[in-house]
């Protein structure tokens, strides 16, 4: 079993096909097709189960998932690592992020880092909850998570959390006049207006339910599982839209009226890592983020 045996399988496994990891791995089909069989009988096990062109991962091949990315982040990390002795010339860094902390404060993370590393490339990929988060992190997707929850945050398991800040909640209206007077703005005096709200499961569809219950007449107007459609629906005065305070400066920049929600509810933002060695990218954006936003907590 070599790394390029682990690598034409993963390569199967996240494109579901021989063919298609081939593609993408810009070799000929029967290299992979030869490499699998090899790691077959090295192994002892069949690792899928052909059915036509389908391949689905036997239970041998589910196990040997998770060890082949170990392997596969370790060899990039050690790369990495023998690149960086010169400076921090080059390099990606995968993130898997919230969508309204995409927003902020990653954006002025990025910022930062960028302005220090200008040559490393960033990738970030969706996540909407923590769950899935850790989820990405576990399967190598991603090195680096941003999560946001009801503080102390919880079921993260043994990923190591860099605090970075707490968010509480906004509304968002087309213009003053589309929200109620005062701020903070209490809940009970959203009575009667229509709002726009996050799926379930999320932080402002929770705090927007508490909204409901306690402003008579109010109503959920949209239902919004993609974030970035939430300030257009403002902008067009579908109704108010109940945000953390991430969305502050964009509303703000493009022209909505953004007043405090008096709400106890808050968000924990924190940066989290898995506990394997980080490759240099990681471990110089976590810096960046430390200076940042101050001390880390671990």
């Amino acid at each position: 079993m070599d790394a390029r045996q682990l690598r034409y399988f993963l390569a199967v496994v996240d494109a579901g096909s021989v063919h298609r990891a081939a593609e993408q791995l810009f070799v000929a089909q029967p290299s992979v097709s030869q490499s699998l069989r090899t790691l077959e009988r090295d192994l002892g096990s069949l690792l899928f189960h052909r059915t036509g062109r389908r391949l689905v991962l036997t239970p041998a091949g589910h196990a040997l998932v998770s060890p082949a990315r170990e392997v596969m982040h370790a060899l990039d990390v050690a790369r990495a690592t023998v690149e960086a002795v010169e400076g921090l010339q080059g390099g990606e860094l995968v993130i898997a992020a919230m969508p309204s902390q995409s927003v902020s404060p990653l954006t002025g993370l990025i910022a930062a880092f960028v302005a220090r590393h200008p040559l490393v490339q960033i990738s970030i990929r969706g996540a909407s909850t923590p769950p899935e988060v850790r989820a990405m992190l576990a399967a190598g997707d991603a090195e680096v998570g941003l999560v946001a929850g009801p503080p102390p945050l919880a079921g993260l398991g043994d990923l190591q959390v860099q605090t970075v800040e707490t968010q509480r909640f906004v509304l968002l209206g087309v213009d003053a006049g589309a929200l109620p007077p005062g701020d903070p703005v209490e809940p009970a005096d959203l009575a009667g207006y229509p709002l726009i709200v996050g799926q379930e499961g999320t932080g402002m569809r929770r705090v927007a339910e508490d909204v409901r219950r306690r402003a008579a007449g109010s109503r959920f107007a949209v239902e919004v599982e993609h974030r970035e459609a939430v300030l257009p629906l403002v902008l067009a005065g579908v109704g108010v839209a109940v945000v953390s305070e991430s969305w502050r400066e964009l509303a703000e920049a493009a022209g909505a009226a953004v007043r405090d929600l008096a709400s106890a509810e808050a968000l924990e933002v924190a940066l989290v890592h898995r506990p394997a060695r980080l490759s240099p990218a990681a471990i110089a954006f976590l810096t960046v983020a430390g200076e940042v936003n101050g001390p880390a907590d671990q």
